[in-house]
C-alpha cells in the first residue's frame, strides 16, 4: 500500500465510519452429535470455547496494530437442527449452551440455531423451529435462521405458514424488551453457507471444520465520494467511483482476514463485501442513493440506483479478495440505516418499495418494524413474496420483520447499538390468509433444471 493510499484509509476511518463490521469464526459441530442431549451440549460448549478462546483478543490486537475498527466478533455453527435429529430432547438446551459459550469467549453474537427446510421437514427441524421463540427469549447472544426455499427446490409453503406464527411468538415473548426476539430471527430463501453477518449466519455442511470469514462495511466512504462528484456527472462515472472504493474497502478486509487467520492458525474463508449501514449519521446506504440524485430514498428511481450500487460494489470487491462470498452487495436494513428510517418516517419509503428494492439488493426485507396486530398469515405472506423473488432471480433473499407488540403505530422500537430504531411501517390491510393456509409446496421454476 502506497503512502497516499494509507492516508486515504486513515481519513476514511476517522471521518467516514469505515470499519470491519465483523470477524466471524465458523465452527462445525457435526462431531458433537450424541444421543444424549446433555452430553451433546457439553461437547458443543467445549469445542466452541476451545477454538474461539483467542478470537476476541486476536481481533482486538489487529484492530490496535492496524488502526482499523473491528466492530463485532462473532461465531457461526452447524445448523443445530442436525444435532437435535440425533439427540432429541428440548432444543432450548442447545441454545443455552451456545449462549454460555458465546459469553465465555466474549463474542457479540453466535448464529446457527438454524433449520434448513426448503424441500421438507425432518423431526429435528420441526422440534428446533417450535423452540425458536423460547430459545431467543432465554438467551442474549444466540441468533436463529430458517431456510424455507431455494431456486432448485421451490418454496415450502407449510414452513412459510409456520414461520409467520414463530415470528409473532418470538416478538410476543419479548414484548417487554422491544420485541427483540424477532430481531434475531431471519427467514431465508437460497441461504448461503458462508455468511458472516447476523442474524442469519450459520456454517454450512460444505465448509471446513473451522474457518474464518470477514464482513466489511463502508457506506459512509461511498456516500462521501459520490457527493464529491459533479451533480451532472454521468451515472457510469458514479459506478466507476463506487467500484474503486469497493476495491479499497475489500483490500482492507482481505488484510484483516489474512492476519487473523495466520495468528489463530485457522483457514481464511471469504470476504463478504456488503455495504452494511449503521444508525450513525453519514453511514447510510439510503444516503448514497440520494447522493446519486434522488430527493429521498423511496421515490421513483430508487430501484435503479440501488441496482447500480449493488453491482458496482460486487465488481470492485471481487477483484480485491482471494475469495468473495457470503451475501456481498448492499444491505437495506431499515432500523439500522438512518436514511432508511427518515424515508419511512416521511412516508417516502413504503413497504412495497422496500419489497421492490429487494430484487436488486443483497438480502431482503431486513429489520422492518410492522404493526403489533399484524396477523401471522400476513407475516407468512411477506415471507412468501420475498422467497419468490429469491427463487426466481437465483439470489439470496430474507425476511426479518419485528411486530411491535403492545405499541402504537407512533411508538418506535429502540433496539440500541447497531440495530437502531424504527416505527411501524404501514402494511396492506387485506388478508392473505386463504393463500397461506393452502400449504403445500410452490414448485421450483423450470430454469432450476440446469444440470
Amino acid at each position: 500500500m502506497h503512502l497516499n493510499e494509507a492516508q486515504q484509509t486513515i481519513d476514511m476511518i476517522a471521518e467516514e465510519n469505515l470499519d470491519i463490521r465483523t470477524i466471524t469464526m465458523g465452527i462445525s459441530l457435526l462431531d458433537c452429535c450424541d444421543t444424549n442431549i446433555d452430553k451433546a451440549c457439553e461437547k458443543v460448549y467445549q469445542k466452541i470455547t476451545h477454538y474461539a478462546k483467542d478470537l476476541v483478543a486476536t481481533a482486538n490486537q489487529i484492530e490496535k496494530d492496524l488502526g482499523i475498527p473491528i466492530v463485532n466478533k462473532r461465531i457461526s455453527v452447524t445448523p443445530i437442527a442436525h444435532l437435535v435429529a440425533v439427540s432429541g430432547g428440548n432444543p432450548v438446551k442447545y441454545a443455552k449452551a451456545l449462549d454460555r459459550a458465546a459469553k465465555a469467549v466474549q463474542v457479540d453474537f453466535i448464529g446457527g440455531f438454524t433449520a434448513l427446510v426448503h424441500k421438507g421437514m425432518a423431526p429435528g427441524d420441526e422440534e428446533l423451529i417450535q423452540a425458536i421463540p423460547e430459545a431467543l427469549q432465554q438467551t442474549e447472544r444466540v441468533c436463529s435462521s430458517v431456510n424455507i426455499g431455494s431456486t432448485r427446490a421451490g418454496i415450502n409453503l407449510d414452513a412459510v405458514k409456520q414461520m409467520g406464527n414463530i415470528v409473532r411468538e418470538a416478538a410476543e415473548l419479548t414484548k417487554d424488551n422491544n420485541s427483540l426476539g424477532a430481531s434475531k430471527l431471519v427467514i431465508f430463501c437460497n441461504a448461503v453457507e458462508d455468511n458472516p453477518f447476523m442474524a442469519g449466519s450459520f456454517l454450512g455442511a460444505g465448509e471446513a471444520d473451522v474457518v474464518l470469514n470477514v464482513g466489511v462495511s463502508g457506506p459512509g466512504v461511498v456516500n462521501s465520494a459520490v457527493r464529491k462528484l459533479s451533480t451532472t456527472a454521468p451515472i457510469n462515472e458514479v459506478a466507476e467511483c463506487v467500484k474503486k472504493l469497493a476495491f479499497k474497502i475489500t483490500r482492507m478486509g482481505q488484510l484483516v482476514g489474512k492476519k487473523a487467520s495466520e495468528q489463530l492458525h485457522i483457514p481464511f474463508g471469504i470476504v463478504d463485501i456488503s455495504l452494511a449501514p449503521t444508525p450513525a449519521p453519514g453511514d447510510s446506504v439510503a444516503r448514497i442513493l440520494e447522493a446519486m440524485g434522488l430527493e429521498q430514498v423511496g421515490t421513483h428511481g430508487t430501484v435503479a440506483a440501488l441496482a447500480l450500487l449493488n453491482d458496482a460494489v460486487k465488481k470492485g470487491g471481487a477483484m480485491a479478495a482471494e475469495n468473495v462470498g457470503g451475501l456481498s452487495g448492499a444491505f437495506i436494513p431499515v432500523s439500522e440505516d438512518e436514511g432508511m428510517i427518515a424515508g419511512v418516517e416521511s412516508g417516502s419509503l413504503s413497504f412495497d418499495m422496500l419489497t421492490s428494492m429487494t430484487s436488486v439488493c443483497s438480502v431482503g426485507l431486513d429489520m422492518i418494524v410492522v404493526p403489533g396486530d399484524t396477523p401471522a398469515e400476513t407475516i407468512s405472506a411477506m415471507i412468501a413474496d420475498e422467497a419468490a423473488i429469491g427463487m426466481i432471480n437465483h439470489k439470496t433473499t430474507a425476511v426479518r420483520v419485528i411486530p411491535a407488540i403492545g405499541k402504537t403505530n407512533d411508538e418506535a422500537l429502540d433496539f440500541g447499538g447497531l440495530f437502531g430504531y424504527a416505527k411501524p411501517i404501514p402494511i396492506h390491510s387485506k388478508s392473505s390468509a386463504d393463500f397461506i393456509n393452502r400449504g403445500g409446496h410452490i414448485p421450483a421454476p423450470i430454469n432450476s433444471l440446469k444440470n
